[in-house]
């Protein structure tokens, strides 16, 4: 299993466009295949930063589920919401392994 981190840079004036956003990926990405931990937006200190995270079985499966993603109907409404609106300024994704499971949980 690994985790897909996502951090967003967002424009500050736009935070409840993030917020519908993280809303229908809620829906749409535990459909598509992922396990959402879930989407956190601003609340405290900074104004521009959001993470997105969920975890998948593996890069193969990460593809998989992209593919699924982007055919979605919600999938594809949202990526054009974004596209359409520009409230993301900023998105890095980074996949990681935990590595502190308790021992024999592997």
């Amino acid at each position: 299993m690994i985790t897909c981190f996502i951090r967003y840079e967002i424009d500050p004036f736009r935070k409840d466009d993030f917020a519908t956003y993280a809303r229908n990926w809620g829906e749409a990405i535990p459909r598509c295949g992922a396990d959402l931990i879930g989407y956190f937006g601003p609340h405290e200190g900074s104004a521009t930063t959001a993470f997105g995270v969920y975890n998948i079985e593996s890069l193969a499966a990460y593809e998989a589920y992209r593919a699924r993603l982007a055919v979605d109907p919600l999938g594809r409404e949202n990526y054009e919401f974004a596209r359409r609106e520009r409230f993301i300024l900023k998105e890095d994704r980074i996949f990681l392994k935990n590595v502190s499971l308790p021992l024999g949980k592997e």
